[in-house]
């Protein structure tokens, strides 16, 4: 009996997709990972990956390619992983944005909170524990003008990665990495690393998820 696979798709209308698709093209239960530009395209998927990017750019161009329907028709069923751009993307509201705001894709029950850690200048990396999901060998998070979730809206959301930093003269602790039911999001850059493992977590959990 042959082990259950899946199709993946990378949102590829905007930012860092091909560097998730090389990531998947590693993992044996991934049959295909694909780009995905079109609504047939998006149609043909198990699941989705929301690269890194530019939110807002992202934005229009989903809606001037009739995709931004479609993506939040998606969400609300399939399985999909939102990292850094795609995390504020996935969310029902973002602060910090352009004035006017900006149109997302409605799935997560959470605030997102853009370039919560200023300029591409204040980019960093750090080994974040994700120990709910990974276990307890922590995972080099890089985060690139990264988004926070500054608020959740709902009990169905799990905190799964919390960053501590300061703000101001206090120390926090903020979520960068959630799950909502079929949905998970991160608000850093994990196909920057050489470490797969959770590319390896989204499959499995997408597979769990699998409709």
């Amino acid at each position: 009996m042959s082990a259950a696979t899946l199709t993946v798709g990378v949102l590829a209308l905007q930012g860092a997709f091909i560097e998730h698709i090389h990531m998947l093209n590693k993992i044996p239960e991934v049959k295909e990972a694909v780009p995905v530009r079109t609504e047939e395209q998006l149609n043909s998927i198990d699941c989705l990956i929301i690269p890194g990017g530019e939110s807002t750019a992202m934005a229009l161009i989903a809606e001037r390619c009739n995709m931004l329907e479609p993506l939040r028709a998606f969400v609300q069923k399939k399985p999909t992983w939102g990292t850094c751009a795609g995390m504020i993307m996935l969310a029902k509201e973002a602060t910090g944005a352009k004035k006017g705001g900006q149109q997302l894709f409605n799935g997560l029950d959470v605030v997102v909170n853009r370039n919560q850690f200023g300029t591409q200048k204040e980019s960093f990396q750090t080994m974040l524990h994700l120990p709910e999901i990974l276990g307890e060998q922590p995972f080099p998070a890089v985060f690139i003008r990264a988004p926070v979730i500054s608020q959740i809206k709902s009990d169905d959301v799990k905190i799964v990665g919390r960053l501590e930093h300061k703000h101001g003269q206090t120390e926090a602790e903020t979520a960068v990495a959630v799950i909502q039911n079929h949905l998970f999001a991160t608000a850093f850059h994990p196909e920057l690393t050489s470490d797969n493992r959770l590319h390896q977590f989204f499959v499995s959990f997408a597979l769990k998820h699998k409709n």
